[in-house]
Parts: structure tokens; sequence; C-alpha cells
């Protein structure tokens, strides 16, 4: 596969997973700055790894969700929460469950803000309980 098949295949991956509102909003915000990183992204995060056979983009969802709780990566966290909720056909016990798991290995602390965070998400998308 060439850059420009990977390219390609990672922008039709990286849609179905986070959306194409937030894909459209991402691309215009690109810049002379940040266009070379948006397209290593794209060919390399989307293309190579999301694409990879041995798991299914359920469980590539759960692990990007709980990796995001253990890095503080809150920004990070809603936009992989609102894509899982929008997306992918998750639920809010779905990404409860995903928190909770997290607090044992991550800390009550870090699952206390992930339970913030997720709230104003599912809120936003209208799946709050």
């Amino acid at each position: 596969m060439d850059d420009k098949e990977r390219r390609e295949r990672g922008m039709a991956k990286r849609r179905k997973v986070l959306g194409n509102e937030w894909v459209d909003r991402a691309n215009a915000r690109k810049t002379p700055f940040n266009e070379e990183f948006q397209d290593f992204i794209t060919r390399y995060a989307w293309a190579e790894l999301w694409m990879r056979p041995h798991y299914d983009e359920r469980t590539r969802r759960i692990l990007v969700i709980g990796s995001m709780i253990a890095l503080d990566k809150w920004d990070e966290f809603r936009l992989h929460v609102r894509a899982a909720l929008v997306e992918g056909g998750f639920s809010a016990d779905d990404i409860k469950e995903i928190i909770l798991q997290q607090a044992i290995y991550c800390g009550v602390p870090a699952a206390n803000h992930a339970f913030k965070e997720a709230a104003e998400v599912l809120a936003e998308v209208g799946k709050g309980k």
C-alpha cells in the first residue's frame, strides 16, 4: 500500500470512528504548521493501527478510552467517549464499565474525573441517565 492509499483508507476509518463532523472540523483547522502531523496520524494511527485485524473496532475504542483516563488526556477522552456513543453504538453503561475498570488500574481520582467528563458528554449527546 502506498501513502496515497494509506491516507485514503485512514481517512475513511477516521471518519467512521470519529464521525464526519469531527473530522471536517479537524481538516478545517489544518495549517501549514500542523498539516504534516494530521497527515501522519491519518496514515499511521487510522490506516495502520486502527485497521489491524487482531482487535475489532469496539475493543480498540475501549482501549483508547481507558488509555486516555490513565494519561489524563481529557480532551481526547471526551472525543473518544462522544465518538463511542454516537458512532460506535456504546451505551452509558458501556462507558461506566470502562471507567470502573480503570478506577482500579488508574486510581480513583482519575475515575472520579472521568465520570465528571463522561457525564457532560452523555448530556451533550442526549444519552445521560
